[in-house]
Order: structure tokens, then C-alpha cells, then sequence
């Protein structure tokens, strides 16, 4: 495995995080179990060029001032809920002789015939697989074909994912990665409207004829 590298500085804390993204900087922080914490800046579009490529689950080297060499993930990223630029990293040291756990998300292919024949939907109870591996065995995502998915009986589960020998998934092998359904018809019902023409002349008059004859019941009586 190819691990990509990306130079980092150590960062003083006294900067605020916004002023260094004015410098096309990026906030982060590394740390990890057997490290020291360190506070770090990054140039922005050389981490966004990196990140798009190595994701959340490829191992990063950070060249930290030129000195010290980390293996790490990323492990929490940030976002401006406005602009959707990224605006803090934090990176996870990992060590490349210990199985750690992640998250693979599952690409999608090809055309089910339960959506092109029989006009289905697919739905997706998973998007991401839990695994256990060594760090060096991490890969980008792993492709879920949806070929075999003939009618809204079939489905795929995880234990037929195509998964490198190396990865052992987490998730039950049983559990349903993604099956088609029919699409939900929504009907509206409108309640009948009868028009009083329908409505025969006996069955609107009657309640009149009875409120008449109700007197004349009474005389008789007394």
C-alpha cells in the first residue's frame, strides 16, 4: 500500500483557527495512544487535494516540521455549515502492526432488474461497513454490485460483499445491505358528494310529513 505524505507544522494556540484560514491554513490536531498531543496547520488546498483521494479510512503520513513521521487517519473532520469548505482536522495515530476498527462506504453498480423491469426502488440499510483490519489493508470503499437484485424478494447481504481476504467485517453477515421495494402510491380518497337533485323527493319530504302529522296523533289522544 502506497501511503501518501503531506507536510504539517506545528501550530501556536494562541492563533485563532480563523486567522490561519485566512492564510490558507487549516487547524488541526493530532493525537493517539503512546503520543503527545500536538496542535498542527496545514496548507488548506493541499490536505482538500490529499483528503479527497485518501478519505477518512486510507493512512496518511504526517511530516511533522520535517522531523517527526506519523502513520494516521482522519478522524474527525469539520465543515462551515455555509460554505462546506473544511475548517478543522483531527488526525488519529495508528500503528501499522495493530488491527484497528473502521468504516468502508460501500459504492454502489450496476442496475437492478427488480428497478429496470419491474420499476422498484432500492433502499439502502447500509451505506458503510464496520471492519476490522491492519492499517495497511484499509482500502478507499468497496463496490456493492446491485446485478443480482431480480425482484423485491432478492437483496444483498454482508456476507456477499466482495471483501479483501485481509478485512474482516464487523456487521452481522447476515445483515441486509440493500434490497428493492415497490414505490409507496399514494391515493386520495375524496369523500362523494350527493347532489341534492339525486336524492329522491319522498326521502327529503318525509321529515316534513311526519313533523305535520304529529299534531293530528295528539288530538286524537286527548
Amino acid at each position: 500500500m502506497d501511503i501518501q505524505t503531506i507536510e504539517v507544522q506545528t501550530r501556536d494556540t494562541s492563533v485563532k483557527g480563523k486567522d490561519l484560514r485566512l492564510n490558507d491554513l487549516l487547524p488541526a490536531e493530532f493525537y493517539g495512544k503512546g503520543v503527545k498531543n500536538v496542535s498542527l496547520q496545514i496548507p488548506y488546498h493541499a490536505f482538500r487535494r490529499l483528503f479527497r483521494t485518501a478519505g477518512r479510512n486510507t493512512v496518511i503520513e504526517l511530516n511533522v516540521d520535517g522531523k517527526a513521521k506519523h502513520n494516521v487517519l482522519v478522524h474527525d473532520l469539520q465543515r462551515d455549515p455555509i460554505s462546506d469548505e473544511i475548517i478543522h482536522v483531527d488526525f488519529i495515530n495508528v500503528r501499522m502492526d495493530q488491527v484497528i476498527h473502521a468504516k468502508i462506504p460501500l459504492k454502489f453498480i450496476g442496475l437492478a432488474p427488480a428497478v429496470k423491469e419491474l420499476g422498484g426502488i432500492l433502499t439502502y440499510n447500509l451505506k458503510e461497513i464496520d471492519v476490522k483490519c491492519l492499517p495497511k489493508d484499509l482500502v478507499p470503499s468497496i463496490e456493492v454490485s446491485v446485478d443480482s437484485i431480480v425482484d423485491f424478494h432478492s437483496y444483498v447481504r454482508v456476507k456477499d460483499l466482495n471483501l479483501p481476504a485481509a478485512i474482516t467485517p464487523i456487521n452481522p453477515l447476515e445483515e441486509v445491505v440493500v434490497t428493492a421495494v415497490l414505490p409507496k402510491e399514494e391515493v386520495e380518497e375524496a369523500a362523494p358528494v350527493v347532489a341534492a337533485a339525486d336524492v329522491p323527493a319522498t326521502a327529503v319530504a318525509a321529515p316534513a310529513a311526519d313533523a305535520a302529522a304529529a299534531p293530528a296523533a295528539d288530538a286524537k289522544k286527548k
